[in-house]
Protein backbone atom coordinates (compact mmCIF):
# COMPACT_ATOMS: atom_id res chain seq x y z
CA UNK A 1 0.00 0.00 0.00
CA UNK A 2 3.00 2.76 0.60
CA UNK A 3 5.24 0.67 -1.54
CA UNK A 4 7.55 0.38 1.51
CA UNK A 5 8.30 -3.06 0.97
CA UNK A 6 8.45 -3.08 -2.99
CA UNK A 7 10.90 -0.14 -2.79
CA UNK A 8 13.11 -3.03 -0.57
CA UNK A 9 12.98 -5.72 -3.04
CA UNK A 10 13.94 -3.65 -5.86
CA UNK A 11 17.01 -2.72 -4.10
CA UNK A 12 18.06 -6.64 -3.18
CA UNK A 13 18.67 -7.00 -7.35
CA UNK A 14 17.13 -10.71 -7.62
CA UNK A 15 14.34 -12.04 -9.45
CA UNK A 16 10.86 -10.77 -7.58
CA UNK A 17 6.71 -11.32 -8.45
CA UNK A 18 4.52 -9.04 -6.89
CA UNK A 19 1.32 -10.56 -5.72
CA UNK A 20 -1.44 -8.96 -7.51
CA UNK A 21 -4.82 -8.53 -5.59
CA UNK A 22 -7.25 -8.96 -8.15
CA UNK A 23 -5.65 -12.73 -9.30
CA UNK A 24 -3.30 -13.95 -6.71
CA UNK A 25 -3.47 -17.53 -8.25
CA UNK A 26 -0.06 -17.19 -9.60
CA UNK A 27 2.05 -20.37 -9.48
CA UNK A 28 5.88 -20.08 -8.34
CA UNK A 29 7.99 -23.37 -9.24
CA UNK A 30 10.69 -22.61 -7.70
CA UNK A 31 11.57 -21.75 -3.87
CA UNK A 32 11.02 -18.58 -2.95
CA UNK A 33 11.21 -16.01 -0.05
CA UNK A 34 8.44 -14.02 0.84
CA UNK A 35 8.73 -10.38 1.52
CA UNK A 36 5.72 -8.76 3.42
CA UNK A 37 4.47 -5.41 4.78
CA UNK A 38 2.45 -5.39 8.27
CA UNK A 39 -1.17 -5.72 6.40
CA UNK A 40 -4.89 -5.96 7.29
CA UNK A 41 -6.73 -9.00 7.58
CA UNK A 42 -8.28 -8.59 4.19
CA UNK A 43 -5.34 -8.04 2.21
CA UNK A 44 -3.64 -10.88 4.33
CA UNK A 45 -6.65 -13.30 2.18
CA UNK A 46 -4.83 -12.03 -0.99
CA UNK A 47 -1.33 -13.51 0.56
CA UNK A 48 -3.06 -16.79 1.85
CA UNK A 49 -4.92 -17.07 -1.44
CA UNK A 50 -1.46 -17.11 -3.21
CA UNK A 51 0.34 -19.54 -1.09
CA UNK A 52 -2.44 -22.14 -0.40
CA UNK A 53 -2.56 -22.39 -4.71
CA UNK A 54 -1.12 -24.90 -5.94
CA UNK A 55 2.03 -25.79 -4.50
CA UNK A 56 3.30 -21.96 -3.64
CA UNK A 57 3.14 -23.06 0.15
CA UNK A 58 5.23 -26.10 0.23
CA UNK A 59 7.84 -23.94 -2.23
CA UNK A 60 8.06 -21.07 0.43
CA UNK A 61 11.23 -21.12 2.59
CA UNK A 62 11.00 -18.13 4.45
CA UNK A 63 9.41 -15.11 5.12
CA UNK A 64 10.91 -11.24 5.35
CA UNK A 65 8.75 -8.76 7.39
CA UNK A 66 8.63 -4.76 7.07
CA UNK A 67 6.62 -2.58 8.71
CA UNK A 68 6.76 0.35 11.09
CA UNK A 69 8.43 -0.15 15.03
CA UNK A 70 5.98 2.49 16.34
CA UNK A 71 3.27 -0.40 16.05
CA UNK A 72 4.80 -1.91 18.74
CA UNK A 73 3.75 -5.50 19.38
CA UNK A 74 2.07 -5.40 15.92
CA UNK A 75 5.28 -4.30 14.05
CA UNK A 76 5.34 -7.30 11.15
CA UNK A 77 2.31 -8.83 12.91
CA UNK A 78 1.85 -10.14 9.15
CA UNK A 79 5.22 -12.12 8.80
CA UNK A 80 4.94 -13.37 12.11
CA UNK A 81 1.59 -14.95 11.92
CA UNK A 82 2.24 -15.98 8.21
CA UNK A 83 5.62 -18.00 9.12
CA UNK A 84 3.72 -19.80 12.32
CA UNK A 85 0.98 -20.73 9.94
CA UNK A 86 3.42 -22.23 7.31
CA UNK A 87 5.99 -23.15 9.81
CA UNK A 88 8.73 -21.58 8.13
CA UNK A 89 11.23 -19.44 9.36
CA UNK A 90 11.12 -15.38 9.73
CA UNK A 91 14.50 -14.91 8.19
CA UNK A 92 14.84 -10.92 8.89
CA UNK A 93 12.55 -7.78 9.54
CA UNK A 94 12.96 -4.69 8.08
CA UNK A 95 11.43 -1.35 9.15
CA UNK A 96 10.06 1.03 6.50
CA UNK A 97 11.75 0.49 3.55
CA UNK A 98 14.96 -1.68 4.58
CA UNK A 99 18.76 0.00 5.21
CA UNK A 100 22.03 -1.44 3.37
CA UNK A 101 22.14 -3.60 6.09
CA UNK A 102 18.87 -5.14 5.67
CA UNK A 103 19.65 -5.23 2.20
CA UNK A 104 22.87 -7.30 2.50
CA UNK A 105 21.84 -9.57 4.66
CA UNK A 106 18.81 -10.41 2.79
CA UNK A 107 21.00 -11.32 0.11
CA UNK A 108 23.40 -13.66 2.47
CA UNK A 109 20.20 -15.00 3.21
CA UNK A 110 18.55 -15.91 0.04
CA UNK A 111 22.11 -17.14 -1.02
CA UNK A 112 22.33 -19.31 1.66
CA UNK A 113 19.01 -20.93 1.09
CA UNK A 114 20.15 -21.42 -2.62
CA UNK A 115 23.00 -23.50 -1.76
Amino acid sequence: MTGQTRRFVKKLDLPAYEIEPANPFFEIKEPFVLAVPTYDQEIMDVVYDFLDHNDNALLLKGIVGSGNRNFAELFVYAAKQLAQHYQVPLLHVIEFSGTPQDVDTIQKVVNKLES
